[in-house]
């Protein structure tokens, strides 16, 4: 929703938006028709998405995030579901993930931020 304001109206203060598991579709129908209206959104913006969502067809987040350019920056958590859960079997926690995400969010915050 915020994303959908921001396209219609730059919103006072904002310097960026961060999606955490953007939902590009529901499951079992890809398509990217959520997602146009990103572009018209004038700020950076932080994708983060598990390699498992199936919100998300990784082609065609990826493929968006090409197209927006140097205001998308995309990064994925491996194994991670649609809320960043992992399997026992990845070797990862579900605290590994939580971790990945807030330093990913924290490095990219302070790139916002002029010094």
């Amino acid at each position: 929703m915020t994303s959908s304001a921001q396209a219609q109206k730059a919103l006072p203060g904002v310097r960026g938006l961060v999606f955490l598991g953007f939902p590009l579709h529901p499951p079992g129908r890809p398509g990217i028709t959520r997602a146009t209206h990103l572009e018209e959104v004038g700020v950076p913006m932080l994708f983060l998405q598990g390699t498992r969502d199936d919100f998300a067809n990784l082609d065609l987040l990826s493929t968006l995030a090409n197209r927006l350019g140097a205001r998308a920056t995309l990064h994925l958590v491996e194994g991670g579901d649609h809320s960043f859960k992992m399997l026992k079997r990845s070797g990862r926690t579900d605290t590994d993930a939580m971790a990945e995400l807030a330093d990913t969010i924290a490095g990219w915050t302070a790139s916002l931020v002029p010094p």
